[in-house]
């Protein structure tokens, strides 16, 4: 088992997450599927979170990660999601026009 060290403590917090494209909808190709990739590794590593295992599949993502203590996972969850949902929507037109620029 891997373990992280802070300071005070030894601590190995993981959490499995999968989420999925709104309506199901097979979007996460090509491109796409690539940025996406990009922009969930960018944002672990500005919460210093390590990623143990991740597929970006066509209509859902799944990711299982390994985190510090000072984060919930509902704070990590909202921001892997959020963040990479608003860039996408930004930088690909297609889908600001599949999902009428709104929840991805």
């Amino acid at each position: 088992m891997d373990q992280r060290h802070s300071t005070h403590s030894v601590h190995s917090l993981q959490v499995h997450s999968v989420w999925i494209t709104r309506y199901r909808y097979p979007v996460l190709v090509g491109d796409i599927q690539l940025r996406c990739r990009e922009i969930l590794r960018q944002v672990c590593n500005t919460m210093d979170i390590q990623i143990l295992k991740g597929v970006v599949s066509k209509d859902h993502i799944h990711l299982q990660v390994s985190y510090r203590p000072q984060n919930s996972i509902s704070e990590i969850v909202k921001r892997l999601k959020g963040r990479s949902s608003h860039m996408l929507l930004q930088e690909f037109p297609e889908l600001k026009r599949r999902y009428g620029g709104v929840h991805f």
